[in-house]
């Protein structure tokens, strides 16, 4: 029995034989319906779907309508950054200077359970530095790289720290991760319609 306003309610029923010879009754599947809206709302930290679900349409139930408008989320965790796949990206240096050891470091990570993917980053700046040569003040040019690192990975396997060990383990120097969430995304809310 589902209630009213149950996403599951209006699903024909769908009748399976298992390998007993029993007959099982269930829902069908509920395909995404297509869900567009206007309004859009900036995660704040600490959001839940629900919390928003009672605020935009005051029923803590009607969160899947919110989760149904913004697809590119696999599971409402995910829309509010608790999913336990999170990606953070770890700000890189060298140690002791010469080149960054990528390869390295992309197959320690590769070879731990938990790990689901990464994305090497070196962006170049020119930095204008004033220097005293000759007793000529002059302005000497020099390329600065700015490494990083985005790594995707399951917190119910790995944690930040081991993986910040294993980035460090092939010679890079680590700092602390910025966490890349949702926090200050945009989300579509869709109007609250019947159906």
């Amino acid at each position: 029995m589902f209630s009213r306003i149950s996403r599951y309610r209006k699903l024909p029923d769908l009748v399976t034989v298992d390998a007993q010879g029993r007959s099982l009754t269930s829902k069908d599947l509920r395909l995404l319906p297509d869900v567009v809206g206007t309004f859009q709302h900036t995660v704040e930290e600490g959001e839940r779907l629900d919390h928003l679900a009672f605020k935009y349409y005051q029923q803590p139930r009607k969160w899947w309508r919110i989760a149904d408008a913004n697809p590119a989320f696999l599971s409402p965790l995910a829309l509010l950054s608790q999913d336990p796949v999170a990606t953070v990206r770890f700000r890189l240096t060298v140690a002791g200077g010469g080149d960054p050891p990528w390869a390295a470091a992309g197959q320690s990570l590769s070879q731990r359970l938990g790990f689901e993917g990464f994305l090497f980053e070196d962006e170049v700046r020119i930095v204008a530095l004033p220097q005293t040569i000759g007793g000529q003040q002059v302005t000497v040019h020099v390329e600065v790289h700015d490494y990083a690192v985005r790594v995707t990975y399951n917190q119910l396997n790995v944690s930040l720290p081991e993986l910040a060990a294993l980035i460090a383990s092939t010679g890079f120097e680590v700092t602390r991760p910025e966490v890349l969430g949702q926090v200050g995304q945009r989300i579509t809310i869709p109007p609250d319609v019947v159906g």
